[in-house]
């Protein structure tokens, strides 16, 4: 495989200095270079902008773009998206970390497969984003009834191609759980998404940050089944019961 194709990396910022340095240096030291990573800075009270700053005339690679106003995830990616110009695109969480090789294995997973949309393995890590073994594993395909009952697709392992989906399929909703109502959406679509089995990102568990919270990750996927797709209550309380029994044993 050789770096013709430019890959974009979409990264919200929100008061993340404290991780940023790792984050970036997990882009730097891919394996495929071809690569832009378009920061969005969403107001934050910290040294983030700033930092993205220094790396920025250092690395022509990095974009930095400052939301007018505090909006939130879904309005920062999707800023970033208008100002993607890649063959694919991907996302990853400010916190969070890639193995060295992510990029270059997904592409050649995506270019084997011919397919649109594909995701993958991932670790869970602490606060210091040392993984702590507990793997999670993905299924080789999934659609769009199966992804209803197991919200396996994690936001930092996705990516896209850009000249088989269009910037309209991959906007995301502002709402909760935007990106798993985007990942629905797209998946309405087309036949499957496609899984990478392989522990490619690492997922940064730090305290206090929204997917910690239990109950409210409940009241989320719920207002999702009920509000975004429309199901009646039976219908709700049926998906709801498989996503929690899929997310406690992600995380056993």
């Amino acid at each position: 495989m050789t770096n013709d194709k430019l890959v974009s990396i979409i990264i919200p910022v929100y008061n993340a200095s404290r991780f940023l340095e790792e984050t970036i240096n997990s882009i730097q030291e891919q394996t495929y270079s071809n690569w832009e990573a378009i920061f969005i800075d969403d107001c934050s009270g910290d040294n983030s902008y700033n930092l993205i700053k220094k790396y920025q005339k250092e690395d022509k690679r990095i974009k930095l773009i400052k939301n007018k106003t505090n909006s939130g995830a879904a309005v920062s990616r999707n800023n970033g998206i208008d100002h993607a110009e890649g063959d694919y695109l991907c996302f990853l969480d400010a916190d969070d970390k890639w193995h060295p090789e992510k990029l270059e294995k997904q592409i050649n997973f995506m270019q084997e497969l011919n397919c649109e949309f594909s995701f993958t393995g991932y670790q869970f890590a602490d606060e210091k984003c040392n993984p702590n073994g507990k793997i999670v594993s993905v299924p080789d395909k999934i659609n769009y009834q199966q992804a209803l009952k197991n919200t396996t697709i994690w936001t930092s392992t996705v990516m896209f191609d850009m000249n088989k989906l269009s910037k309209e399929d991959i906007y995301m909703p502002n709402i909760a759980s935007e990106d798993t109502a985007c990942w629905w959406k797209i998946l309405k679509g087309i036949k499957y998404a496609y899984g990478l089995n392989k522990v490619l990102s690492y997922y940064r568990r730090s305290k206090g940050t929204l997917s910690s919270n239990k109950i409210k990750a409940i009241k989320r996927i719920w207002n999702l089944y009920k509000n975004n797709e429309k199901f009646n209550i039976v219908k709700s309380v049926y998906y709801t019961c498989f996503w929690a029994y899929n997310a406690v044993r992600r995380r056993i």
